[in-house]
């Protein structure tokens, strides 16, 4: 019995000690996973250490940033674009203001009768219904002497259809001003004031003008008096548009209302283009600005001057800026850059002379066409009776076709 008694104890022994030894491995097993997580970790935490070191060692190994600076005196020399003062000196005294007084229609928003208008315009009748001046409206801009016996260059939105036109000058003179011609589709106008010995400026070949040459603003904005911007020429051949003759170059010198029929110039003092329209402004960005180019604006004056308007040329023709719908539609071989013909005139002259829709026009007075609004504008500075001459491309092939330009108002 003590013997039975013995293997027994010793069974229930042996049973708990291997009960325990296999809770041991366990343990064991879940240390050594748990050592080789913290291992793993330590490794990476240590390279990531080391490579911070190097790229901290890299760091500070580059040598310091070097600037020069030059704390003297600013030299006012027009040269290094340090001062326009001395430009401005000479431009000033040939840029005016032009103050416009407009007869329109009849207010909306009162009548004859009304007591508080009568307060302002007396007896007569300020809503246009016959019986008296009409209603007055006032508008301001700018205008650039170009001849010392008074005529001026201005915009035609500056003074069209107004009744009377005040002209200021730099030097406080006044003078009523007389229209010469307009030209609504350039946005050109030439007024002439009654005085000798006027401050001219200089007008210069806008052609010659570059994207980034240095450029500077004048006019009247707001009616707050006499206003300088500078910026740069930003492009050149622009249209905003499309509605009239247009070849602007475009400019960030900032351009309000009121600089309209302004001068823009080159830091030599000369005029390269009449400012007379701003783009996309806010309260916090002046927009773009474009100015008629000068030679665009000259041949436009000598024609207002001589004739009191723009006679354009007549042709018979219809182009357009080439696009993919239109290349098929033609069955133009591409590429095609220039402008195409997509419309000729029966019995024009441009049916006598041979041009035919489909032809490419690549050249014009043995000049290239950039586009569309290069061929219309250049197109409108050929006189009735001119002759031009075109370089088409008809089927891949190079012609040159010979056309008389006549009077845009003959059939």
């Amino acid at each position: 019995m003590f013997q039975q008694g013995s293997r027994q104890l010793a069974g229930e022994t042996y049973a708990i000690i291997r009960t325990r030894l296999t809770m041991t491995r366990k343990s064991l097993k879940r240390y050594a996973l748990r050592f080789c997580l913290l291992a793993g970790a330590a490794l990476t935490l240590g390279t990531a250490l080391a490579l911070n070191s190097d790229e901290l060692k890299k760091e500070t190994q580059n040598p310091p940033l070097t600037v020069q600076t030059d704390d003297g005196p600013i030299t006012r020399d027009v040269k290094s674009g340090s001062s326009f003062a001395p430009i401005i000196k000479k431009v000033a005294p040939s840029v005016v203001k032009v103050s416009v007084t407009t007869k329109t229609g009849e207010n909306p928003m009162a009548t004859p009768d009304n007591d508080f208008f009568r307060r302002f315009f007396g007896n007569e009748d300020p809503f246009g219904s016959g019986r008296g001046r009409g209603f007055m409206e006032h508008g301001l801009g700018s205008g650039v002497i170009v001849s010392p016996d008074g005529y001026i260059l201005t915009n035609n939105h500056v003074v069209n259809n107004a009744s009377e036109i005040q002209v200021s000058l730099n030097d406080g003179r006044q003078f009523t001003a007389k229209v010469v011609g307009t030209d609504p589709k350039t946005d050109v106008a030439l007024i002439k004031i009654n005085a000798d010995n006027l401050p001219a400026l200089k007008l210069t070949d806008s052609d010659k003008v570059e994207v980034g040459d240095v450029v500077l603003a004048i006019g009247n904005p707001f009616g707050i008096g006499q206003t300088v911007t500078e910026g740069i020429v930003s492009a050149k051949n622009r249209a905003t548009s499309g509605e009239m003759d247009e070849d602007f170059i475009q400019t960030d010198a900032a351009i309000y209302p009121g600089n309209s029929g302004g001068a823009l110039v080159n830091l030599r003092g000369e005029l390269i283009g009449i400012n007379t329209a701003f783009v996309g402004a806010t309260n916090s960005n002046p927009g773009m600005g474009f100015a008629i180019p000068i030679n665009m604006v000259r041949f436009i004056a000598d024609r207002l001057l001589k004739y009191g308007e723009v006679r354009r040329g007549r042709l018979g023709i219809t182009f357009d800026d080439p696009t993919p719908a239109l290349i098929r539609s033609l069955r133009l071989s591409a590429p095609v850059t220039a402008p195409v013909i997509v419309k000729v005139d029966k019995g024009s002259w441009a049916e006598g002379a041979g041009l035919k829709a489909g032809d490419v026009v690549s050249e014009l007075a043995r000049i290239s066409v950039r586009d569309m609004s290069d061929l219309s504008n250049r197109m409108g500075r050929l006189l009735v009776g001119d002759v031009a001459d075109f370089k088409v491309v008809r089927d891949g092939k190079p012609m040159f076709i010979r056309a008389t330009i006549t009077d845009i108002r003959s059939k």
